[in-house]
């Protein structure tokens, strides 16, 4: 668990320092540096979606994914629980936008390989050395948002201790049962893909074209490994 905690310190500084910093920049300024965010995200979720070996893997875990997220409503969810955190800590300017920098923010941290190797390295071995190039990356990266989406950006940090050192923990009790895990696994490499697509999404969402409930689509990061390795079961090798 090192790792998360030092990822939750890094975002908890990043979004409190990119807030503060924010409130001080012109609107003009914050609008810019929203679609140059926006823009270099869905760069990266490109990258990650085209890293697919089997497209139908990825149509697959996104079609089942996006059902279970509306039937559990998890963005909803989400959405709840930042409005809450926005009623206890939002002041002023910040009303509003506090919960679209949690929920925003929650998405980008949680979503990529990077995210699900650094924790099952981390559970398993003790091995946070990916996490905390993770957890300097999301500090940049939260100081960024933080500037235009406010200090709710920071509050993403619980999100990050739920979901990323629930990985940790399951991995640290299923101990040698996930086998050795790297970048190449097929599984791997089929998460990484149909996580792209989520990033993708959340970059229209950050350059305003379409508001992409992509939490609600979380369920196909989990659907994508279990599909490659129901096939794998069955004798069905990916190239």
């Amino acid at each position: 668990m090192t790792g998360t905690f030092l990822n939750i310190l890094t975002v908890v500084i990043g979004g409190t320092l990119g807030a503060w910093l924010g409130a001080r920049l012109p609107e003009k300024l914050r609008g810019t540096v929203m679609h140059g965010l926006g823009l270099l995200t869905l760069v990266i979720g490109l990258q990650m979606a085209l890293t697919t070996r089997n497209l139908l893997i990825v149509l697959a875990s996104i079609l089942c994914g996006g059902i279970l997220g509306e039937w559990w409503r998890i963005e909803d969810r989400l959405n709840t629980l930042g409005k809450k955190l926005e009623e206890k800590f939002a002041r002023g300017g910040q009303q509003g936008k506090f919960t679209r920098g949690f929920v925003t923010a929650s998405l980008v941290f949680c979503v990529g390989p990077m995210t699900i190797l650094g924790s099952i390295q981390d559970g398993l071995l003790g091995d946070y050395q990916l996490l905390a190039i993770k957890s300097t990356l999301d500090g940049f990266a939260g100081l960024a948002f933080a500037s235009t989406l406010g200090i709710g950006v920071a509050f993403s940090a619980l999100t990050i201790l739920i979901y990323q050192g629930g990985v940790s923990l399951a991995a640290m009790f299923l101990g040698g049962a996930l086998g050795a895990v790297t970048r190449e696994t097929p599984w791997v490499i089929e998460m990484t893909a149909t996580g792209g697509v989520l990033i993708m999404g959340i970059s229209l969402i950050l350059l305003e074209l379409k508001p992409v409930r992509v939490a609600n689509l979380l369920p196909a990061v989990v659907l994508a490994p279990l599909i490659v390795i129901a096939l794998a079961a069955f004798g069905i090798r990916l190239p």
